[in-house]
């Protein structure tokens, strides 16, 4: 008898699978953890091998003795391994920083005089704000995938100068989910001398990364949405505008060499290496953890991973259809690809209220607002900056537009009854109300115990 894999594919064991959360009513329920996007929790195994390296780890770079030796190794050792994860070309770096925000600040840094830059509005914020000292031109929303590529390729074509120039897009939307398509924008920024970083928080996790494959020049991404806990990330690709560029932090680590002059002032040797841009002690925990989370996720085997998440988004989409009240946010349509990100919004239900119900009254936790994606959420709500007000008031009247959204996020760690716990709790709410009342406070919608 054939047996169905994408059945019997099971979640990969993440920290926080059995802790035990408090309803209103006074229960406790296993926490449902609905926010990967945000966070995902970190893999029983990342956990297990830092805390097993724990008691050896000593300051890299910095000493003779053994426990020194062995952190080095291993944190150079751990610049191999992501370096494998992402299918890197031999004269990439890989720069260690502390997350995907912080990687793409610095290559901001790094770029070159007269460097223009090329971002569509509907990324996060972290790919959205960082090139305050370049030329920018703000892309608008593509509707389709071959859109998006359009829209890029006219606006290369249309630029003044032959200088360089930078496309900053997503692998996958933090919003939507949906996969953009990084390859053919990758083929249009290198037919008119542009490069291209990717902004790979929300697609590492979920699929496979590989730089050579699709022809970016730099990928960024951070340890706490890879199943690694929080204060790491990555910068990985081109050496030589990294190489060229002063050091996003002047200190030791950054210098190879520092003498004194004899007006009183200090000439600096700077590395050339990725170490140019890690000054100071890096987080050796945090990049060991990073390597641990890509062999874990290499070696369940991505094919296995995507089968069993994508039948979660479909099981999550078919759900949410079959409330009326509820749309599902997207940009390019029904039928795009996307991950396991899904925004959403309640006609008559305040997004915050909403999320304050299915953590109270049911142990689930999403999130809501705009994602630090402000632009793409309000044009995909069709609505301007406004005060949310109270939580008891939904955010708009049936069938009018809603202010903010709901995410629903989740990956290799969920199990299949925290998606049936929460497509039960979307429908118990939609049709029966919240059980409890709320109010609000410092801004967030919260049970009133009062």
């Amino acid at each position: 008898m054939s047996v169905d894999q994408s059945v019997c594919a099971a979640p990969l064991p993440v920290l926080g699978r059995d802790v035990l959360v408090p309803l209103v009513t006074g229960d406790e329920v296993t926490y449902a953890a609905l926010d990967y996007a945000a966070s995902a929790p970190a893999l029983q195994r990342v956990w297990d091998e830092v805390a097993a390296y724990a008691p050896y780890y000593g300051s890299v770079h910095r000493g003779a003795g053994y426990l020194s030796q062995l952190s080095t190794d291993l944190f150079e050792q751990s610049r191999v391994t992501v370096a494998e994860f992402l299918g890197c070309r031999p004269d990439d770096q890989v720069v260690f920083t502390r997350s995907t925000t912080d990687s793409l600040n610095l290559l901001a840094a790094a770029l070159p005089a007269g460097c223009e830059v090329f971002v569509f509005e509907t990324e996060h914020h972290a790919s959205l704000l960082p090139w305050r000292d370049a030329k920018v031109t703000y892309l608008s929303a593509p509707r389709t995938p071959g859109q998006a590529v359009r829209t890029l390729e006219t606006a290369l074509a249309d630029r003044e100068s032959d200088g360089p120039a930078l496309v900053c897009v997503t692998g996958a939307s933090n919003v939507t989910g949906e996969l953009w398509p990084v390859r053919e924008l990758a083929a249009a920024a290198r037919a008119h001398g542009a490069r291209i970083v990717l902004d790979a928080a929300q697609l590492a996790p979920h699929h496979p990364v590989d730089i050579a494959d699709l022809d970016v020049d730099w990928v960024a991404f951070s340890g706490h949405k890879l199943y690694a806990p929080f204060g790491s990330g990555v910068l990985a690709g081109r050496a030589d505008w990294l190489r060229e560029a002063e050091p996003y932090l002047a200190g030791g680590g950054a210098s190879r060499k520092v003498a004194r002059r004899e007006d009183g002032g200090v000439d600096v040797e700077w590395h050339e290496s990725a170490a140019r841009h890690e000054a100071g002690s890096p987080n050796v925990i945090g990049v060991y953890a990073i390597a641990s989370a890509c062999r874990a996720l290499t070696e369940a085997g991505f094919d296995a991973l995507v089968e069993r998440e994508q039948r979660l988004v479909a099981r999550v989409r078919e759900g949410l259809a079959g409330v009326p009240q509820v749309r599902v946010l997207s940009l390019f349509g029904d039928d795009a690809p996307r991950v396991g990100v899904i925004s959403f919004v309640v006609d008559g239900w305040n997004s915050s209220h909403f999320a304050a119900a299915l953590s109270a009254e049911y142990g689930i936790g999403v999130r809501d607002g705009l994602f630090c994606a402000h632009p793409l959420v309000r044009t995909l709500l069709g609505s301007e900056p406004q005060d949310p007000g109270e939580c008891g008031a939904p955010d708009a009247a049936p069938g009018e537009r809603s202010l903010n959204a709901i995410r629903v996020s989740f990956g290799a760690g969920t199990p299949d009854e925290h998606v049936d716990r929460f497509l039960t709790a979307v429908a118990e709410l939609v049709r029966d109300g919240a059980a409890w009342k709320y109010r609000t406070e410092d801004g967030r919608c919260v049970p009133d115990r009062g």
